[in-house]
């Protein structure tokens, strides 16, 4: 059980997945960083557009 383990962290495809878990992570915090960078002015932008709307 322990060589399986351990052949197992040692393999290509082991590592491959860890790339690509450590991009999906990368890219899941830029996007929650610019959620909130820029969520309060899409907010903003949004309600502006409803108030618009609701004139007519």
């Amino acid at each position: 059980m322990k060589h399986k383990m351990r052949n197992l962290l040692f393999e290509e495809q082991a590592q491959g997945m860890v790339e690509y878990i450590l991009i999906i992570a990368v890219v899941a915090l830029i996007v929650i960083g610019g959620i909130k960078i820029f969520g309060e002015k899409l907010k903003g932008l949004f309600e502006k557009k409803a108030e618009e709307l609701e004139q007519f």
